[in-house]
């Protein structure tokens, strides 16, 4: 028997599968949060040199905004310049204000002084990372993400090896004691070393949801679990709006989106391990009481019958027990031209992303609102690629969103800068193609690798992804040089990207690889959806040329 059967047998989808979605909904929650957490507890709000210290000439019997005056430099718009203050007190400022810009300043000598009525605390308010310095609240973001991409390889290469279930409880509590202790961190440095080892913590959770939720779940139903599990991400990012303005103070903010992981800790325990993965690995006996707890939850009372336990191990034909490595991504033709294709679309993906995110205008809204609103126009996106995913394919759906996405960017680029609504319009509609083309991408990855790859695939593709993310920031950079040149580079990347993917198999109906062998095999023979009833007799009309009976 293939695996697809033993599972259909068991309940491909029922009570057991929605009670494992739900499981894993709740850590995917926290991803988002920590993801987008810069745009919180990084904020610098407006600030002006400390003038607390001076006593020079009777000045603390000035007012506030007297001492402002004969203290700080005014900029255009009247307001304190923030890096700069006047090198003694300018009294004669308190008469005549005119001559301002011909008198001699220096940088601010005491520290500054905060606008504390948006945030109680911040990274810049907490370690000065304004002015010359403050270019290391987005450093404090290439970092985090650097984090990701080693976590991608830690985890890909060890879930494969020992398995999803223990793999994420790993995750679970590294994330919560690294995320804590950020939190605490009393210089920058300290902030950023916990940054990284919580990007290498929370990848886990990223991976190994999304790849066992979908081992779990039988072809039909793979797109539905793909799709919700999707939905996490912007439920999460919503909350993220809210969670930031009841709790202002940084430290405080890193707890708060972290405290779910508690949860999902605590329920850690029902969490099954991946059937696929033990009986890959020659674990057929433990593989079988996993199917055996499912059968009984999806009430499938004659499994025990129907299926026994020497049946298991010729769901798969590879060499159980062998360890396999990122190196067995290239060793191998079709997986090869496999891993060359994902990697270059999971890079487009991410970095159209959040290029777009980088360039895309708030709606004359506060910082929060702006925030919720721009999470919540993914959902549609979101509802929309489930339709698309079951009727025209995951190959055709990640293409045409893709390029959908970079021909918005065209159309931006050769727009006039006055027709701003329209170009509003258009923004938004390409965030939601790449947020379409990302909730694709990640259940179509899945699909494509073989089970004993599986995690080492999502591991190399997620890597790749965050390098995309990682660069995205430097190359908005070159506006300095030609201010459409950014956007160039994202429309053209999303095109080409989209292009690569039309190259990929489609694997809408499929069943799951489960060997090299059947990457190996997909286009010599074609492939025959076997119901249950037909265990042994292959139906006229093949759905899939991928893998192999």
């Amino acid at each position: 028997m293939k695996f697809d059967i033993i599972l259909d047998k068991a309940g491909g989808f029922g009570r057991y599968q929605i009670a494992l979605a739900l499981l894993l909904f709740i850590p995917r929650i926290t991803i988002p949060c920590h993801f987008l957490l810069n745009n919180f507890i990084a904020a610098i709000p407006s600030h002006h040199c400390d003038i607390g210290s001076l006593d020079a000439n009777g000045i603390l019997n000035l007012s506030r905004e007297e001492r402002l005056t004969v203290s700080i430099p005014a900029q255009e718009d009247g307001t304190p310049a923030s890096c700069h203050m006047f090198s003694y007190p300018q009294f004669h400022l308190l008469m005549n204000s005119s001559s301002r810009t011909e008198l001699p300043v220096v940088e601010c000598q005491n520290g500054w002084e905060y606008d504390n009525s948006t945030f109680i605390s911040t990274l810049a308010t907490q370690f000065d990372l304004v002015c010359d310095k403050r270019g290391l609240g987005k450093t404090s973001v290439t970092i985090f993400f650097l984090g990701v991409m080693a976590g991608a390889v830690f985890f890909g290469l060890l879930c494969d090896k020992y398995g999803r279930r223990s793999m994420l409880l790993v995750s679970y509590v590294l994330s919560i004691v690294f995320s804590v202790a950020s939190a605490f961190s009393s210089t920058y440095i300290m902030f950023a070393a916990f940054r990284f080892l919580t990007g290498l913590a929370l990848t886990g959770i990223v991976n190994i949801s999304v790849g066992l939720s979908i081992e779990w779940v039988d072809t039909e139903h793979r797109t539905f679990i793909g799709v919700f599990g999707s939905i996490s991400w912007s439920l999460g990012n919503m909350l993220l709006a809210g969670f930031a303005y009841l709790v202002t103070d940084w430290r405080m903010l890193i707890i708060t989106v972290t405290s779910p992981l508690l949860l999902a800790t605590a329920t850690w325990w029902w969490i099954p391990e991946s059937a696929r993965w033990l009986i890959a690995n020659g674990k057929a006996e433990t593989a079988y009481t996993y199917l055996q707890k499912c059968a009984t939850f999806n009430k499938r009372r004659d499994f025990s019958s129907r299926v026994n336990p020497e049946s298991l191990p010729t769901a798969t034909m590879d060499q159980q027990g062998h360890s396999y490595t990122y190196l067995d991504l290239v060793k191998t033709p079709q997986l090869r031209r496999l891993t060359l294709f994902t990697g270059i679309v999971w890079y487009g993906v991410s970095s159209t992303y959040y290029g777009i995110s980088l360039n895309i205008t708030g709606f004359g809204l506060d910082i929060y609102l702006t925030h919720f609103i721009y999470a919540a126009i993914e959902v549609p996106a979101k509802i929309l690629i489930y339709f698309s995913l079951n009727k025209v394919g995951r190959r055709v759906t990640q293409s045409v969103t893709l390029v959908l996405t970079g021909f918005c960017i065209l159309i931006n680029i050769i727009t006039p800068t006055e027709f701003w609504t329209f170009r509003t319009l258009i923004a938004v509609l390409g965030k939601g193609l790449s947020e379409a083309s990302f909730t694709t991408v990640f259940l179509y990855t899945t699909e494509l690798y073989p089970t004993v790859m599986r995690q080492n695939g999502l591991g190399y593709t997620s890597f790749m992804a965050r390098l995309g993310a990682s660069i995205s920031p430097l190359i908005m950079l070159l506006e300095d040089k030609w201010t459409l040149l950014p956007e160039v580079f994202f429309c053209t990347l999303a095109i080409f990207s989209g292009l690569i993917a039309w190259l990929l198999p489609e694997t809408n109906n499929a069943r799951l690889p489960e060997t090299i062998e059947d990457i190996e095999e997909m286009r010599k023979k074609p492939v025959y959806f076997i119901t249950e009833d037909q265990s042994n007799i292959p139906s006229k009309l093949p759905i899939s040329t991928e893998t192999t009976q």
